[in-house]
């Protein structure tokens, strides 16, 4: 098993994290911007959008760590 190297692993988790504030961002836009207006939607989509997208990329990197 080789060791776990921070530095290969940290690209792919800011880019992850970048994509899922992104998706958040538009899926709350799509999703409420009738109701909150488009910046509130925007914005609190952006805020809960990481909740499963920085997990399911950090999980995904991890089991590439240990098993890849």
């Amino acid at each position: 098993m080789q060791g776990l190297s921070v530095s290969q692993y940290l690209w792919p988790l800011l880019i992850g994290s970048a994509a899922s504030v992104a998706g958040g961002a538009l899926a709350g836009l799509a999703i409420g911007s009738k109701d909150l207006g488009p910046n509130l939607a925007a914005t609190m989509g952006a805020f809960f959008g990481p909740l499963a997208g920085v997990t399911g990329v950090a999980i995904g990197l991890l089991v590439l760590a240990l098993f890849g």
